[in-house]
């Protein structure tokens, strides 16, 4: 038992699915089960098929009776006949294969049996209860690719206005070039006044900056050398304590010397108080000074904040200045591709006009070509249905003869059995007539052999009679 990946159903239930879902009026009216199975009649069977390709497949019934225009045929005439069944199976061997039926052949159109027509019917009307419970699903499909093909429309066209507005604000019109020119100038200008500026104040400063740190180093210096002769100055003293003596003479000479060392140091404590207020002065300007240098570092800073603005709007502008050149050698390079494709366009529209006329011609030759295939259809179609009542008014004439050969071999017989029933009698009556002249002939025979046996004996009666004498 073959094993199929769709139900095989009954004869009965094809039939009826047939009558409601595929065929119509007189058509689904006059089928019958003998129709199709046990003894089918080729011309049922083929309109079956025919009207499932139209259901299934929306093939139309005259592409049937027409010749592929890929076939160079020179008496198409002779293909009228074969070409529906041709055609027919043509397609059906297309459908099969997707109601998953690989076997179908033409004898299967030609010669069909009866197992092998309910399993491609099986199969197909599987196939159409398939199409039919997808299809809700193919439309809902098919509606969202619609309404996504419109969005998606939709969004092009956004895009392609947000691509003209952009390239709108992106362009600079025309009247506009000058003042943008003259900005760029401006900016140019200024900003060389910027920098020659800012390396005159950054010079003075750093001068300024300088001369302050070497005033700092030289009052600390001077600080830092009173701070030793005070230090000195106590360790003499200290010697000078030890060396204390109670001799009068020496202790004077020592007084004198002490008077000059004391005023030779309220003289140097008189200088280093001099110098100590100059450096307190000193000291008291450090402050300001520091307020100065801080203030300088904020304007350094400041400044190191403008050059860093400074380079960024240079950078800026050197990336503009690179864009404006990179723009410009675009903008060369465009009109350069603008000339070759000027030119490209041109010879494009030479060779679409050229195009054109050849399209024109070959246009002019299909239509041409199309007449008169249309012709030689409506002439073959003409012709067919000539054929066509040719061939009901022969198959009348056939059902007649049919008919009529039917009646004469029916007369035929009963003339036979007549005949045998004559011959059985005048079988019988030649036997009795044989037997009677079989009698007759033995009664003859017999009555000759008297009679020559008389003339025999006569005959010898006269030999006898004349030698006597």
């Amino acid at each position: 038992m073959e094993a199929h990946t769709f139900p095989q159903y009954s004869p009965d239930d094809i039939i009826t699915y047939l009558r409601n879902f595929v065929l119509s009026g007189s058509e689904a009216r006059n089928l019958v089960k003998g129709d199709v199975f046990g003894n089918p009649k080729l011309e049922v069977l083929h309109m079956i098929y025919m009207r499932v390709l139209q259901k299934v497949c929306g093939i139309r019934l005259e592409h049937f009776y027409m010749m592929p225009l890929n076939m160079g045929v020179m008496y198409p005439q002779i293909f009228e006949g074969f070409l529906p069944v041709c055609n027919l199976y043509i397609h059906m061997e297309r459908l099969l294969p997707v109601c998953q039926i690989n076997d179908f052949q033409i004898a299967d159109v030609l010669n069909p049996k009866t197992k092998r027509t309910v399993r491609f019917l099986s199969g197909i009307i599987n196939f159409m209860h398939f199409c039919e419970f997808r299809r809700p699903v193919y439309l809902e499909l098919q509606q969202n690719y619609k309404a996504a093909m419109e969005k998606h429309q939709q969004l092009e066209t956004a895009n392609r206005e947000a691509a003209a507005k952009l390239e709108k604000l992106n362009t600079v019109p025309v009247e506009h070039q000058e003042e943008v020119k003259q900005l760029t100038d401006n900016i140019r200008e200024l900003e060389q006044l910027l920098r020659h500026d800012y390396r005159r104040k950054q010079a003075a400063l750093q001068e300024v900056i300088a001369q302050k740190k070497s005033a700092i180093a030289e009052s600390t210096r001077k600080l830092n050398e009173l701070k030793v002769t005070m230090a000195n100055l106590k360790e003499e003293q200290e010697q000078l304590k030890s060396r204390i003596v109670e001799s009068p003479e020496e202790l004077k000479n020592y007084k004198e010397m002490m008077k000059e060392t004391v005023k030779k140091l309220k003289r140097s404590k008189q200088e280093v108080i001099e110098k100590y207020e100059g450096y307190r002065d000193l000291v008291e300007v450090l402050p300001s000074c520091q307020l100065e240098v801080q203030l300088y570092q904020k304007k350094m800073e400041r400044q190191a904040a403008n050059m860093e603005r400074l380079t960024s709007v240079l950078s800026e502008v050197r990336d503009l200045e690179d864009q404006l050149e990179s723009a410009e050698m675009e903008l060369k390079k465009a009109k350069i591709d603008e000339t070759f494709l000027k030119r490209l366009v041109a010879a494009k529209h030479e060779k679409l006009s050229t195009a054109e006329i050849r399209i024109k011609k070959k246009c002019e030759d299909v239509e041409q070509y199309k007449d008169t295939v249309f012709e030689y259809c409506n002439r073959v179609q003409e012709k067919r249905n000539v054929v066509y009542d040719k061939v009901v008014a022969i198959q009348k004439e056939i059902h007649q003869t049919r008919s009529k050969i039917q009646q004469l071999n029916e007369n035929a017989e009963k003339q036979e059995r007549k005949a045998k029933e004559i011959c059985l009698h005048l079988k019988a009556c030649l036997e009795k007539h044989h037997d009677s002249l079989i009698k007759t002939a033995k009664s003859y025979t017999a009555s000759q052999e008297d009679k020559v046996a008389e003339l025999e004996k006569g005959l010898l009666r006269v030999q006898t009679s004349g030698s006597s004498l």
